[in-house]
């Protein structure tokens, strides 16, 4: 054995170590953690339980930062008794419905129209905010900070406004009302869109003798830890762009790292906000009005996380003057073509990047375009993966074209190379300089016989990370039994898909792994018949380790979404169609029906 075989027998046994680690410490144990906290959430829920907990009914309205509100110990309620606390104004526009509360003017009752949490059609809605008081309080506040020293009486949490009428459509627009006794006559007008953008405008009406000064705030605020969706590639927690610094994120658990628990940034223009996998709030300022913004977070048994602004220029309202303040409010799905709208149509700075499409950008929102217009004409996404596929191999085919001819001629020289060796058994260096040799005479890269699998790379990281995190794949379905191409294949190959009444995932340790549905055995097995297709290595045990890899393979993307999983499948079998056409055409023997008899054939020993 060579020392080049070593290597790769400890680099696959590292690696599946590594792998089984990884699992068994970290990612397994984070699994359950969620799976307890989820099933407690949910029981809570249900049963309406008292908890205590940490809501924010009071806040610091001093200084130039962002209002960060105290935390003051609250029995926990279901929604619907929080709801009931305080008189709502009905929301019911075309994407989403809910309420808004008078006490405190607060938008904290958004449920989506048109999303479930499960493919049931019957399932429940989408609930995005919901109030303090509630199991999972997620809500959206804006007002007015002034002068440290100034003893003005603003609205607050408590602030107990009056709406003009009675509920607040697309088509007609809720103004507030609140009279601070002091002179200040302040107005809230509410506007909401189409989908999920609302648009708040407020006047401040200034009826004292005296002139005012005022800092405009809003904030995204979430107390506790939501259930993660549990990708390393996918961002949840804090996000947002505000002038010129880029996309800022964080996650929920590394907040606590910063210093006091705050990152703060300032510009003009922007948005900042929590995000989910599918959803977001956000809230944005004008975007001509520089803006001090900041993450923050309380870490505890009752995280308290939050994502605002507030205004750095102090707005000054002179006596018998109204001033006006607009910001914009964003509460519902990560629709790709709706943030882009938002983003043409209010200027609001990079508002596309709510979206994770990560480093690669570039690549990863036109895979995602060109996948969505093929979904136009044809109505499934599945199918558009199978389309898509097609179009790479095609736009790849002389790159591809090439690197088999190679591997081809390498298939021819094989007879060469042996003799080479059997020359030089004892001399690996003079072996490689004639091999490299024989390579120039022949006119053939051995690198080149990778350019399949490096085109690949990309185009699948790509897939990957347009099936994860664009709301569009959500229970988007393919045929039979795949309801939904972002997630895993439902069935399990070691219960006889669903023949016996077994989970065999829930097995220590190597459970995770054994999540093996129909289409991961499809792909593998395509895998496994594009490897024989290529010639064999002539080292024993790189021919093991490469006829052992699909299983390998198969194992490890089990529980990858099945769109994914469905890619490679097809992209296999069109590749052993590609590489068996080319290489008959170079003049080459095809011996995968050789190399797959060949594994089951005795094979004849010798005696010397």
């Amino acid at each position: 054995m060579n020392q080049e075989t070593k290597n790769i027998i400890l680099a696959t046994c590292l690696s599946i170590l590594v792998v089984l680690g990884w699992e068994t410490f970290y990612a397994g144990p984070q699994l359950e953690k969620e799976r307890q906290r989820l099933a407690q959430m949910h029981a809570r829920d249900a049963s309406g339980a008292q908890t205590t907990g940490q809501a924010g009914n009071s806040s610091n309205r001093t200084g130039s930062g962002v209002p960060v509100q105290t935390s003051e110990q609250e029995p926990k309620k279901t929604r619907a008794d929080a709801l009931a606390e305080s008189p709502r104004i009905k929301l019911d526009a075309p994407a989403i419905y809910g309420s808004i509360a008078l006490k405190g003017a607060r938008l904290d009752d958004v449920v989506l129209k048109h999303y479930r949490e499960t493919v049931d059609p019957h399932s429940p809605d989408i609930v995005l905010l919901s109030p303090a008081s509630s199991s999972h309080p997620y809500y959206v506040e804006g007002g007015f900070i002034t002068d440290p020293n100034a003893t003005l009486v603003l609205p607050g949490p408590e602030t107990l406004w009056q709406a003009d009428h009675d509920v607040l459509t697309e088509t007609a627009p809720l103004t507030l009302t609140y009279d601070n006794g002091q002179g200040l006559v302040f107005h809230r007008k509410i506007a909401v869109d189409d989908r999920y953008m609302f648009t708040v405008t407020d006047s401040v009406e200034n009826k004292s003798g005296q002139p005012v000064t005022l800092h405009p705030y809003a904030f995204v605020k979430r107390h506790g830890k939501p259930v993660s969706a549990g990708y390393s590639i996918l961002h949840e927690g804090f996000v947002g762009v505000i002038g010129d610094s880029g996309v800022q994120q964080i996650r929920y658990e590394k907040i606590e790292k910063e210093d006091r628990g705050t990152k703060s940034f300032s510009g003009s223009g922007g948005w900042i906000g929590l995000t989910d996998k599918y959803w977001a709030a956000a809230v944005i300022p004008d975007q001509a009005n520089p803006v001090e913004a900041s993450f923050s977070g309380v870490i505890g048994a009752a995280p308290i996380y939050q994502s605002g602004f507030v205004d750095s220029d102090a707005k000054t309202v002179a006596p018998g003057t109204t001033s006006e303040f607009t910001s914009r409010v964003f509460a519902g799905a990560k629709e790709t073509d709706t943030l882009d709208r938002y983003q043409a149509n209010f200027g609001i700075k990079k508002f596309d990047l709510l979206i994770d499409w990560g480093w690669f950008y570039f690549i990863t929102k036109p895979m995602f375009r060109l996948l969505h217009l093929i979904y136009g004409f044809v109505g499934n996404f599945g199918v558009a993966i199978l389309i898509i596929t097609v179009v790479f191999k095609t736009l790849f085919f002389p790159l591809a074209n090439r690197s088999y001819r190679a591997m081809a001629k390498m298939k021819l020289i094989q007879p060469q190379i042996l003799a080479l060796r059997d020359r030089f058994p004892d001399d690996k260096h003079k072996q490689q300089m004639e091999v490299m040799a024989l390579y120039k005479r022949e006119k053939i890269n051995p690198l080149s016989g990778c350019l399949p699998v490096l085109i690949q790379i990309p185009v699948f990281f790509a897939l990957y990370k347009t099936l994860v995190l664009t709301i569009e794949m959500r229970q988007a379905p393919f045929f039979g039994w795949i309801k939904d191409l972002s997630q895993p294949d439902p069935t399990n190959v070691f219960s006889l898909f669903g023949l016996i009444p077994y989970d065999p995932t829930q097995i220590p340790v190597f459970g995770p792994y054994l999540a093996i549905g129909a289409w991961p055995l499809i792909m593998g097995i395509t895998m496994f018949l594009q490897m024989k297709v290529n010639p064999e290595p002539a080292d024993p045990v790189q021919k093991q380790v490469f006829t052992w890899m699909p299983v390998l393979f198969t194992f490890t993307l089990g529980t990858f979404a099945s769109g994914l999983v469905i890619y490679w499948s097809w992209n296999n079998i069109l590749s052993v169609i590609q590489q068996t056409t080319i290489m008959k055409r170079a003049g080459v023997k095809i011996e995968l029906w050789d190399n797959l008899t060949g594994i089951f054939r005795k094979k004849a020993t010798t005696t010397t």
